[in-house]
């Protein structure tokens, strides 16, 4: 059965490019994505890993881990990981997921028969300290993803969770936000010191409150 948001991230064991880890023991206290590639030595998945490399301190300074998973084995990973290095001008600084028996894809749905029934699905999960599903995004094997989203998605994730407001469309770090409706009028002047403007009843911003 599929995963979905504030479902428990299941845990596992397994064998990775840094050695054996616990998923929930090397999570830690942080926020964590797990991601995951049809297989190794394909041409979008080594632009993906790169472009992740080079983002990895984007990820640190939000305390975000990142992990990917492919069905195939060590060997094969460790092999890829020169050419991802060679090729886009980086080196590979997080961990990918041996899964050649498919345990993690299986535990995370990431097995999509329909579109294929051997290798995993462009699969995203954000997961918070609190070890729940925040966050999933699924694309098809032949189109990248956005990591510039996935930060400003992290971005508002952790906003929400600290401060009684929501993000508009197209919200980016340092914009102004939306203060929720569970929210009384007589109560934001003490919530939001910064002031609100308020379009509809409905429809109140306010400056982003750690900014």
């Amino acid at each position: 059965m599929a995963l979905r948001l504030g479902d428990d991230a299941p845990n596992f064991t397994a064998v990775t490019t840094d050695g054996t880890i616990d998923f929930h023991q090397w999570l830690g206290s942080g926020w964590g994505i797990l991601f995951s590639h049809p297989r190794d030595y394909t041409p979008v998945c080594t632009t993906e890993l790169g472009a992740v490399a080079k983002m990895k301190a984007e990820f640190d300074r939000r305390n975000v881990k990142v992990i990917a998973v492919s069905v195939d084995a060590l060997k094969d990973h460790q092999g890829w990981i020169g050419d991802i290095n060679e090729t886009q001008k980086t080196t590979m600084n997080f961990p990918v997921i041996a899964d050649p028996e498919r345990k993690v894809a299986t535990l995370y749905d990431m097995i999509h028969p329909n579109a294929d029934d051997t290798f995993t699905v462009r699969s995203v999960f954000v997961i918070g300290p609190d070890k729940k599903v925040k966050l999933t995004l699924t694309y098809p094997a032949s189109t990248g993803r956005n990591f510039l989203e996935l930060l400003r998605v992290i971005d508002s994730l952790q906003l929400t969770a600290k401060f009684k407001v929501a993000t508009p469309a197209n919200w980016e770090d340092g914009q102004d936000c939306i203060i929720v409706t569970a929210v009384k009028d007589a109560d934001v002047p003490a919530l939001f010191p910064k002031g609100a403007r308020t379009v509809k009843p409905y429809l109140r911003y306010t400056p982003q409150p750690n900014k």
